[in-house]
């Protein structure tokens, strides 16, 4: 569809139903507080939803995305949590309880210890908070450093952890807090420059020399928490060996690691959890979200050897939330029979592909990204200089007149970062030796991090820069668009299509669909995606630069007079059966 259609005939009728939208969004925006986020980009109305599909106050349809922000793993009103909600409802079973033992509770907790990663199943806790995953990260923090005696948190650049205090510490926005922030690995934006298995192994290497030096400021911490995919940061999956370096090193260390899957458990990423990717098994486990099966439940599950609390030490009114956690064992027990994990690593493999098809079509999509059907397409600035091109002039500019780069000799290769003096070739031990990505080891003439005696922290930076720059010829993204990614996100809507935006500066557009999605359903969404990026490129000031055609193949704008209009049929049926299926 072209634009979201109204399900209703009647002109007048219509009208009425369009008053009584029109009437709610206004006192919706009198009366709530500023601090609403997704009804300002989102002004619609939801009365009904049933699987992918909303329909709207005014009678407009929607391919939902977006799905709670990933907690309707099953969408909308699943017939089986449903089911579990009123098998609850008419037994008369009490629907308040705390933290007393019911039926329901030891049904769900049964069910979760069957989904959890081995090694931890068998001597896990389970630790039930107030309904919402933020607390979870509080309880977590608090259950570690209770457990160690320690007070400090690692964490991660572009972090999300939730808004209460502690969660927001650990955050990537937070500033004058007792968490230490590490860089997070990614390729398209790496924080070193050089993305892929070097700039993961770079990222590890930083960790472990702020642990281990004495001096770098940061004391022996209480935990590491990080996400095994960055979603709110903008989709960044974590290489699976950089999560067994930091498995490793916080085991080493004695230093308990915390997983924040509240958004990418429960088969969302292709895995039931998504540290199964690597193989790592966490000492703590933060989940919410799609555990609930829609109602709000979060729980923390540790290894039983941190079980440190004193009775009372985290407690909530709301963890006895009985509805959550009948709807939550349902949908829990109908993802793993369904083998529903397996099938979101399927989709969402052709989804990426297409997608990056699309963006070999446009110049305004950056990368595309994801992780199963956790998925997200930055969107750039098409005419915007790479951002490696600026730091190649300003490289160059550095190495020319004053020489501060141009009288030091950084030779060395992709994979070996060279030093100031140090003339070894490509590939050869330096001073005591090199390990892997190049980062040189102490010797003889080497201070005790492996650098020539001598040479300032500038030198030091510079030559890192430097070899960086050379060792990643292809990596040149540019910078974020937020403006366009708000545009596509308006145009998808237009077109009955709801997505979120993430990443660090909101110019990622993400797609969450829930796991019961269909591939002809997946085709409709993908079918929207693309018209929304094509009419953003073409109302766009310069939009030929948007549009990037392969050899080939004509642009959207040229073949827009001939194929479109069957296209277009084509997708608005197609949209049609999706929105009837849902």
């Amino acid at each position: 569809m072209a634009v979201t259609e109204s399900v209703r005939g009647d002109t007048s009728d219509s009208a009425g139903v369009g008053a009584a939208h029109e009437g709610i969004l206004r006192r919706q925006s009198a009366r709530e507080s500023a601090a609403r986020t997704y009804a300002r980009a989102l002004p619609i109305v939801p009365v009904r939803a049933r699987g992918l599909t909303i329909e709207g106050a005014d009678g407009s349809r929607y391919l939902d995305c977006l799905s709670g922000a990933g907690t309707l793993a099953l969408g909308h009103n699943h017939p089986v949590v449903l089911e579990a909600i009123r098998k609850v409802l008419d037994s008369g079973a009490p629907l308040h309880v705390l933290d007393l033992a019911t039926p329901v509770k030891d049904a769900f907790i049964t069910e979760l210890f069957r989904t959890l990663p081995p090694g931890l199943a068998d001597n896990a806790r389970v630790q039930f908070c107030g309904p919402a995953g933020t607390d979870a990260v509080e309880a977590a923090f608090k259950l570690v450093r209770a457990a160690t005696g320690r007070t400090g948190i690692l964490a991660f650049s572009g972090a999300y952890h939730g808004m209460t205090a502690g969660a927001l510490e650990a955050s990537g926005g937070a500033y004058d807090v007792r968490v230490a922030r590490l860089p997070y690995p990614q390729d398209y934006r790496c924080p070193f420059g050089v993305g892929g298995e070097q700039g993961a192994e770079l990222a590890a290497r930083w960790t472990e020399s702020v642990l281990d030096d004495p001096k770098s400021g940061v004391r022996h911490p209480a935990g590491m928490i990080l996400e095994p995919v960055q979603g709110e940061g903008g989709v960044i999956p974590a290489p699976d060996e950089w999560m067994r370096r930091m498995r490793q090193i916080t085991a080493d260390r004695s230093i308990p690691l915390i997983a924040d899957e509240v958004q990418t458990g429960v088969g969302r990423t292709g895995s039931f959890w998504a540290v199964e990717h690597s193989g790592v098994t966490p000492d703590v486990m933060v989940l919410s979200k799609a555990i609930g099966g829609s109602l709000p439940l979060a729980v923390i599950v540790y290894r039983d050897d941190l079980d440190a609390w004193q009775p009372g030490a985290h407690a909530g009114t709301f963890r006895g939330n009985q509805l959550a956690m009948a709807a939550g064992m349902a949908t829990l027990a109908y993802v793993r029979e369904n083998r529903l994990a397996e099938r979101a690593a399927d989709l969402g493999t052709r989804m990426l592909n297409q997608l990056r098809g699309l963006a070999a079509e446009f110049d305004c999509i950056g990368d595309v990204r994801g992780r199963g059907l956790m998925i997200g397409v930055e969107v750039v600035q098409p005419e915007a200089e790479p951002l490696r091109e600026r730091e190649r002039e300003r490289s160059a500019g550095l190495a020319g007149e004053g020489g501060a780069l141009g009288d030091r000799d950084w030779s060395g290769g992709a994979g070996d970062l060279a030093v100031p003096g140090d003339s070894a070739g490509p590939g050869r031990p330096r001073g005591a030796g090199v390990g892997v990505g190049g980062l040189v080891g102490p010797g003889p003439d080497r201070t005790a991090v492996g650098w020539p005696t001598g040479v300032t922290p500038a030198d030091r930076a510079a030559g890192a820069a430097a070899a960086a720059m050379q060792s990643s010829q292809d990596h040149h993204p540019r910078p974020a668009a937020p403006e366009l990614a708000v545009a596509i996100q308006r145009e998808c809507l237009r077109r009955g299509l709801i997505v979120e935006l993430g990443g660090r500066h909101s110019s990622v557009v993400r797609l969450l669909p829930p796991l019961t999605i269909s591939d002809e359903q997946a085709t409709a969404v993908l079918d929207r995606l693309a018209d929304a990026v094509d009419a953003v490129s073409r109302s766009h000031p310069g939009h030929d630069r948007l549009q990037r055609p392969q050899p080939g193949q004509q642009r959207r704008a040229d073949r827009a007079e001939s194929t479109d209009r069957g296209d277009r049929a084509g997708r608005g049926n197609r949209a049609d059966r999706a929105d009837e299926a849902g």
